[in-house]
């Protein structure tokens, strides 16, 4: 099993290039990036779009995208390297490929009614039809589509005209054949073109789907025309609200006949047209940036459901985004806007689904990077930004917690290669250039403050500020130089190379001192105190171009560099000398990281499409990432959370990584109390091969050195510091805040982000309160460049609506007054007073609105028909609404009728919190879901989540800390996390294991039967069993004999089998337990819990006599009587997806299978009725780990289990090749011990 876990996926935007980059089946629609396509897939349990697969086989940019009409698993992709490719969805994989496709395909489309074809043409043709299978397979050359005149655009079948297809042409013109038809070549020209060499290029081209004849065509400048393909004349022309306006792309509305709608170039202006009239219906500005492509989907998500819901996710719209939501129609009331969801894409890689009935996002992706990117670093003051570079010209910074942009440069710069933050809290970026030098940014203020130039038109491939002299910045470039300046430009230091510079870093113990990689594959070392432009140290040995190198930070001399070769190779400056070479990629490597806690640990990114993590003492590759879909380039993390790390790629994508497995047991001895010197040590200690890892950075001392300052709740404070450490983002602070309160903490201590996460339900109402007034008060910021920067009408608004959920009604009213839309106000005024809405009319004045809006909320609100309200929020999916609403209805804000009551009220806050908690859930969130559940005092389900989500060293933390409410669910995971260690090595000698296993057992009250199980499954000598039997206060080998055949003879046979498993005879305990179990079955009113307890003891015999030739018949029987009683524990805890197999694992065993008889099926009906209630609430349902949704470009595992792919993390079984998933493995290990493989060898997927 992977050690490192993907815990977070930063997608990127679509390319703005190239036309047909958008694309749309069923329940699936699909956009390009620049070297990768997204598909996203409908989740019908919750009824959104989710990222379900990232395909990224093209080498070079992605020309067209296209589904196939006849078969939804399957699209087709062309690139600029003449390559087109088709994909099966479902399966992830390449069905066909097409090498040469002899020019750069420009469009492509599949051939409607003409089975398996793809046809495909570049610039002026021809037109090529390719045949992927039959007799007829191959590539053919369309008889009369070729020798145009113009270039073409892109071109359109006929859905129904078997054959008729449309071009496209840069001139304006259209070309039309048909077979049995004269072809029409270079007609049908804007008339105001006609005798002119103007171009006026096609920029949509969509057949009607209730004509044969009729086609839209938009045209750059000359706007949208309806024209007849058979009479080549123009049926229509449309007319647009501006003469500035001009059309990007259009789309037909299949839920509306006749209705179409289009997007503008300039500005994203949403049209709603009918073909009936030459004026658009409505209009809606969804984005300051123009429209790039746009798709509506055939078959638009239903209605969302009570029972079906998911929260209205916080899309952090950007600049770029309206606030407001659109205008509703005034003139054209006998026309009703269509219900459908358009897919779409805007210049600035923005995309989103549009519901066009609703008029709101669905689902909205903004600002994502569209090209390659080269560089990503985390702000040295805040571990929730990370900053990133990209081909495409800008660096963004992101909220790693939200995964969004907050940030972006302003302008193009070309190619940026690097970048590098300012020291502490300057908020300032250095960028590198392909050609237009280096770059400062004030990311606050949004605009560039300085410029260099000293390397001219050559690419900077490298810039790095100094991390101790904030005045200092260095610059590498294919010049062979590395320039020292200051930041006001002034050059301290011009360092000659005999080549290309590639990478430089700034030693983190010596502020002087600076090394560089060159491509002359040699790694120098500057001294920057001298005069001297020499390098103090050369080191050689690379066999190809040396690009970055690293200091490492905890170990002062020892630096690493990463080349061409494939290799990294580690120095160490004092001696002179290389003293490791890692050998692994098979590719030039590009990322390096050190790790800033644990010395030896260093992460590299390849062109090879991996990260490795290496264990620098011997050179050991600890674990190889597979997920990313291209080249690696950028590694880092961030000091303060110094095992998340983010990694960027030529796939257009950012992950987060958690490397905390690595190291787990640091956490263990944390939670367990262990002394400071198996946590905290130096690097000496650390760095010796075969330690147990110690953390030797300043986070860790810095938390030892609060800790000492402590009188009291050190141990509390002590959980909660390293756990907030090792936790990647996603919701570990915010768990912690709510423990702080569940825990009595004044509100006074509560930090400034507690406000802006999941909060404690009697915080909700007093927040919301104060950030409404903060809305309302609170001027527009003087500087702009951030991301979502609201106007004071929006903020006005915002404001409003935070009081009217919180059943102020009146200050909404005023509110509304002053952005003058008075029926809204009018509509809530009676639940003041009469008076009150008396008063109001008086001051109508003349601004009431033209159409009266027929909005739900306010008459809900003043009615304090609270349900009502909270059902309408939960049936669109806005949960975090029916959240406020409910509680502010339980606060007494909201005037519930008589019959209403405060149960009511905390049962409705209870389920939404329940239903928010499971949205997070299935969303890979475990940890936020626990804070949903802990927002409401449910201490049981928020562990059980945690649980769920396999977040075990968390989980123990916030249990030792929450106490007695959370005991029983703090014991299992103990005993979990005691299996874990138990069975595995991982990072520490077997001895160690052994030793954090029986640590943890012994935390937990009445821990003889989990110690026991410990000693029994320990192999080992008869000295050292004993001495694990004497640390966990047990009789020795000798003496557990002695008491066991005691047992027998007094016919106690669960100690019988106990002290047998501990004796120096194992294998007599599967005679009298299996024995037992048999006999218990035999009698008919058995239930699971009476035969559980011998089966989960005898589930611990050592695996080295348990495989024996000689037990194979007791195994055998153990086996199938361990997967037959772990199918009903499977069935009782709701695990649905493991049923099938585990029933099929006890077949294994046994006699060919018959079909189950009347008299079998009525058996298999009373089995479940010998099911007792799982003593653990929260635990029914599947497990679902982080990372379960992230797409990955690993090798693609198909389940031993389904036979299906497997989406998420992978767990491989004892033989390397059976996989299944992790959270099928963890379900499985929960109710059998046994590998599903049979061998009899325990799962260990923890």
């Amino acid at each position: 099993m992977s050690q490192v876990k993907q815990v977070g996926l930063l997608a990127a935007g679509c390319q703005p290039w190239n036309k047909d980059v958008c694309a749309a089946s069923e329940d699936r629609f699909a956009y390009c990036a620049t070297l990768a396509i997204y598909v996203y897939q409908l989740d019908h349990r919750y009824n959104e779009f989710k990222l379900r697969a990232i395909m990224s086989e093209h080498k070079k940019t992605i020309t067209a995208i296209s589904w196939c009409p006849h078969n939804p698993e399957v699209f087709a992709s062309a690139s600029a390297d003449n390559l087109l490719i088709i994909w099966n969805v479902a399966e992830q994989k390449i069905v066909a490929r097409l090498d040469n496709t002899k020019g750069i395909p420009a469009s492509l489309s599949w051939c409607w009614n003409a089975g398996d074809g793809v046809a495909f043409v570049s610039h002026r043709g021809p037109l090529y039809l390719w045949a992927i299978s039959g007799l007829d397979a191959g590539v053919t050359i369309h008889k009369e589509a070729h020798s145009f005149l113009s270039d073409i655009c892109l071109f359109r079948w006929h859905p129904v005209k078997k054959g008729k297809v449309v071009f496209g042409h840069t001139d304006g013109s259209l070309s039309i054949f048909q077979p049995g038809s004269k072809n029409q070549k270079h007609v049908l020209r804007p008339e105001s073109l006609e005798g002119t060499d103007e171009e006026d290029p096609v920029t949509a081209l969509e057949w009607d789907p209730l004509s044969t004849d009729y086609l839209l065509v938009a045209n750059q400048h000359n706007g949208i025309r309806m024209v007849d393909s058979e009479g080549l004349t123009c049926v229509t022309t449309f007319s647009f609200p501006s003469s500035a306006a001009s059309v990007q792309c259009l789309a037909w509305v299949p839920s509306a006949p006749g209705m179409f709608i289009t997007g503008d170039s300039q500005v994203g202006v949403l049209r709603i047209w009918n073909v009936s009239r030459s004026t658009p219906l409505d209009n809606f500005k969804l984005k300051k940036t123009g429209f790039h492509a746009l798709h509506v989907l055939n078959s638009p998500p239903a209605k969302k459901s009570l029972s079906s819901i998911s929260p209205t996710k916080s899309h952090y719209t950007s600049s770029t985004s309206e606030a407001v939501p659109p205008p509703t129609l005034s003139q054209n009331q006998a026309f009703s806007l269509p219900p459908g969801h358009a897919v779409c894409c805007f210049m600035d890689g923005g995309v989103g689904l549009y519901d066009m009935g609703a008029k709101k996002w669905d689902f909205l992706r903004d600002l994502g990077h569209v090209e390659t990117i080269f560089d990503c670093k985390f702000k040295p003051d805040d571990p929730n930004l990370l900053a990133t570079a990209s081909f495409d010209g800008t660096i963004k910074v992101w909220d790693i917690n939200t995964l969004t942009a907050v940030y972006t440069s302003p302008g193009n710069e070309g190619v940026v290669y690097s970048l590098s933050w300012a020291p502490g809290d300057l908020n300032c970026i250095a960028g590198a250039t392909s050609r237009n030098g280096a770059f400062i940014w004030d990311v606050k203020k949004g605009k560039m403050i300085t410029r260099f130039n000293e390397h001219g038109n050559h690419g900077i491939f490298c810039i790095a500020w100094s991390h101790k002299d904030s005045k200092r910045i260095a610059t590498c470039s294919g010049d062979g130089f590395c320039i020292i300046r200051t930041i006001d430009g002034r050059v301290l230091h011009k360092y000659k190379h005999p080549a290309a510079v590639f990478g430089c870093d700034w030693s983190q113990n010596n502020k002087d001192m600076i090394a560089t990689g060159c491509e002359d594959k040699n790694v120098r070392v500057y001294y920057l105190a001298t005069s001297s432009d020499q390098p103090l140290k050369v080191f050689t040995g690379h066999l190809a171009k040396v690009f970055h190198v690293r200091w490492s930070p905890l170990r002062e001399g020892i630096l690493c560099s990463g080349s061409d070769d494939g290799t990294v190779r580690i120095w160490d400056y004092t001696q002179d000398a290389c003293i490791n070479v890692l050998s692994g990629h098979t590719a030039p490597v590009r990322g390096l990281m050190w790790n800033t806690e644990v010395p030896y640990l260093l992460t590299s990114g390849s062109w090879d499409y991996t990260i490795k993590v290496w264990d620098t003492r011997d050179g050991t590759c600890l674990d190889t990432c597979y997920d990313h879909g291209a080249d690696v380039y950028g590694l880092t993390c961030h000091p303060s959370r110094p095992f998340t790390m983010a990694s960027c790629s030529r796939d257009s994508t950012v992950r987060l990584w958690s490397l905390t497995p690595l190291i787990a047991p640091l956490l263990v001895n944390v939670l367990a109390d262990h002394s400071w010197d198996d946590i905290i040590g130096n690097t000496d200690r650390a760095m010796v091969p075969g330690a147990t890892p110690l953390l030797c950075g300043k986070v860790s001392r810095d938390i030892k050195q609060e800790l000492d300052k402590l009188s009291s709740e050190v141990r509390v404070k002590k959980l909660r510091w390293f756990s907030e450490c090792f936790s990647p983002p996603g919701g570990s602070h915010n768990l912690w805040d709510l423990v702080s309160v569940i825990n009595g903490q004044d509100d006074s201590l509560l930090p400034q982000s507690y406000g802006k996460g999941i909060m404690h339900m009697k915080h909700l109402v007093r927040f919301k309160t104060s950030e409404a007034q903060e809305l309302t008060i609170v001027k527009m910021s003087k500087f702009g460049g951030g991301i979502g920067a609201p106007s004071k009408e929006e903020r006005l608004r915002d404001a409003a609506e935070i009081h009217l959920r919180l059943g102020q009604i009146q200050r909404y009213c005023e509110l509304m007054v002053e952005l003058g839309e008075w029926d809204k106000a009018l509509s809530v005024a009676p639940g003041v007073s009469i008076k009150y809405w008396k008063k109001l009319m008086q001051r109508r004045a003349d601004q009431l609105m033209q159409e009266e809006n027929h909005d739900v909320i306010p008459y809900c609100i003043a009615t304090g028909d609270v349900r009502k309200l909270v059902n309408f929020f939960t049936a669109r999916g806005q949960l975090n609404e029916a959240l406020l609403v409910a509680q502010g209805a339980c606060e007494g804000n909201i005037h519930v009728p008589q019959t209403a009551c405060n149960l009511c009220c905390s049962r409705l806050l209870q389920c939404v919190c329940k239903e928010l908690a499971e949205w997070y859930f299935q969303d890979g969130r475990a940890v936020l879901a626990a804070c949903c559940h802990l927002a409401v005092d449910n201490t049981e389900l928020a562990m059980a989540s945690l649980i769920r989500g396999n977040e075990l060293e968390l989980a123990v933390c916030v249990g030792l800390v929450l106490g007695e409410s959370a005991n029983q669910a703090t014991h299992y995971v103990l005993e979990l996390l005691a299996r874990k260690y138990m069975t595995t090595p991982t990072c520490f000698p077997s001895v160690g294991s052994r030793d954090l296993a029986a640590d943890l057992l012994q935390m937990i009250p009445d821990n003889e039967v989990l110690l026991a199980k410990l000693c029994a499954f320990y192999p080992g000598s008869s000295s050292e069993i004993d001495q694990i039997h004497e640390k966990c206060g047990l009789p020795s080998l000798e003496e557990c004999q002695a008491l066991a055949e005691s047992a027998v003879s007094e016919g106690d046979i669960f100690n019988a089998v106990k002290y047998y498993l501990m004796s120096p005879e194992p294998e007599a305990a599967l005679l009298v337990g299996i024995a037992h179990v048999k006999e218990q079955l035999s009698d008919s009113d058995w239930t699971v819990d009476s035969v559980h307890p011998i089966l989960d003891l005898l589930g611990y015999i050592r695996t080295d006599r348990l495989i024996l030739a000689k037990f194979t018949e007791a195994r055998s029987e153990l086996l199938i009587l361990s997967g037959y009683i772990g199918a009903l524990l499977a069935i009782r805890r709701q695990y649905s997806s493991i049923v099938p197999a585990l029933y099929e694992y006890t077949r294994q065993f046994e006699a060919p299978y018959t079909p189950p008889s009347e008299a079998q099926k009525a058996e298999h009906a009373h089995l479940l009725d010998r099911l007792q209630e799982e003593p653990l609430r929260g635990l029914e349902g599947p497990d679902y780990v982080t990372g379960s949704n992230l797409p990955s470009h690993s090798d693609v595992q198909v389940s031993c289990f389904t036979g299906l792919r497997i989406q998420g993390p992978v767990f491989f079984l004892e033989d390397g090749k059976s996989a299944i998933s992790l959270n099928d493995a963890l379900m499985w290990a929960k109710v059998n011990p046994f590998s599903p493989l049979g061998t009899g060898v325990r799962l260990n997927p923890f």
